[in-house]
């Protein structure tokens, strides 16, 4: 049987300030979504809201990823293009 995604709260745009970085509640998995018709922009994962950067990558246009991470850590953009929302998986 196939996952199924929940969704666990609004799809909002990312932050783009480190003071301003989101948990998005103290979610584990986020789906992004990168809601621009041709520009890719950096994601960026914190330690924390304010805290020093993890890593970052880039995320083409008009593409989506699942991002695990621990719930303490926060995510910024370099766009609000990029889209994020707290999910979870099921079978």
């Amino acid at each position: 049987m196939a996952n199924r995604t929940l969704i666990k709260g609004a799809e909002v745009a990312l932050p783009t300030t480190v003071g301003t970085a989101s948990s998005f509640g103290s979610a584990t998995i986020v789906r992004l979504v990168n809601s621009h018709a041709s520009n890719a922009y950096k994601v960026t994962l914190l330690e924390d809201v304010s805290g020093a950067g993890i890593g970052s990558f880039t995320m083409p246009a008009q593409s989506v990823e699942y991002i695990e991470k621990n719930s303490v850590h926060a995510l910024l953009a370099s766009n609000a293009a990029i889209l994020g929302a707290k999910v979870g998986f099921t079978n």
